[in-house]
């Protein structure tokens, strides 16, 4: 692994969206709009509000507008959202949305159990979606779900991820993300992806998006960082998941991921100690525990202080060490 050397990279939270979504209790829209306002604060680069769906497909976000509308925007943040078809789009346009997130898979399985939708379905509702956002000068990034394995088919196909991204360039997008939904990446894996894509079309803002499923999510974050991304989706205490991978976590968990990177000497803007305090609040609310890790052990060289009877231990070492004195030739 390589040291970090100051280069900056460009965090994106999706907990109030990607992970809120998973949530089977519905989160009050006041402590919505009072977390995002927080989180604003910490130095992000995108913040992915919510989702455009309809209310009867992702009930948890029924209150997107409202929670749009009453966001406080901080100068320098990207406000985002899940933009499923033109009637969210419209939607969103309402509420003020700074880009369209949208989203399609790569295997043609899944995108069919996510989204009821064939891929060549799902390509030209979203162009579509596309088109109405170039009318409204909206910039349009398309999160490709599956990219590094599906759940159901196994392996997808470079080609096929390539195929899609060429497509989706054509339309003229702003930025690709490339999505390990299900927590399927390897870190080499990552890295050969990342590289033959991105060189691919250099011009595009491409992001990478985790998931820890199978405890490989800040290694892989590793990798793609050095392969070149520099935007890098996170879900702050690691809430979320897929309903179609069995045994899913969630997201790779922001405080553990910016303190890892912070450690290696890379510039992430982010406020860790404010992460970490958010992420305690965070766990409140949602009333479980959280996976991430750092939010429970701080920073790396937090210090402790020495158990209770540490002067009483110190004195019977040095009297050991007396004695030891005393019975030497």
């Amino acid at each position: 692994m390589k040291e970090g050397n100051g280069t900056r990279l460009f965090i994106n939270e999706v907990a109030t969206r990607d992970g809120f979504q998973m949530e089977s209790r519905f989160i009050p829209t006041e402590d919505k709009i009072a977390l995002i306002d927080r989180l604003g604060g910490l130095g992000y680069a995108k913040i992915e509000v919510t989702s455009f769906t309809s209310a009867k497909a992702i009930p948890a976000l029924r209150d997107g507008e409202e929670v749009m509308n009453r966001i406080a925007r901080r100068p320098g943040v990207v406000y985002t959202a899940l933009v499923p078809n033109v009637r969210g789009a419209q939607r969103a346009l309402e509420s003020r949305i700074d880009e369209f997130n949208i989203v399609m898979s790569a295997s043609e399985t899944h995108n069919l159990a996510n989204l009821r939708m064939t891929r060549e379905q799902s390509f030209a509702q979203l162009a579509d979606v596309i088109g109405l956002a170039k009318h409204a000068s909206v910039p349009v990034n398309v999160s490709l779900s599956c990219v590094f394995g599906c759940p159901m088919e196994g392996e997808v196909p470079l080609a096929a991820v390539r195929g899609w991204i060429d497509r989706f360039a054509a339309l003229d997008v702003q930025g690709i993300t490339l999505c390990d939904t299900t927590g399927m990446a390897y870190p080499t894996q990552v890295g050969e992806i990342c590289e033959a894509v991105m060189a691919s079309h250099p011009a595009l803002e491409w992001t990478a998006h985790f998931h820890n499923t199978r405890g490989m999510g800040l290694v892989n974050t590793v990798a793609a960082v050095e392969a070149g991304m520099r935007r890098l989706d996170m879900s702050l205490g690691g809430i979320g998941g897929c309903p179609y991978a069995p045994g899913a976590t969630g997201n790779v968990a922001t405080e553990d991921v910016v303190h890892m990177l912070q450690c290696m000497g890379y510039d992430t803007g982010m406020d860790l100690a404010g992460l970490v305090g958010t992420a305690v609040a965070l766990e409140a609310l949602l009333q479980h525990d959280l996976p991430a890790q750092v939010s429970r052990a701080g920073h790396r060289l937090t210090r402790h202080a020495p158990p209770l009877d540490f002067n009483d231990i110190v004195a019977r070492a040095r009297q050991r060490g007396l004695a030891t004195k005393e019975l030497q030739p």
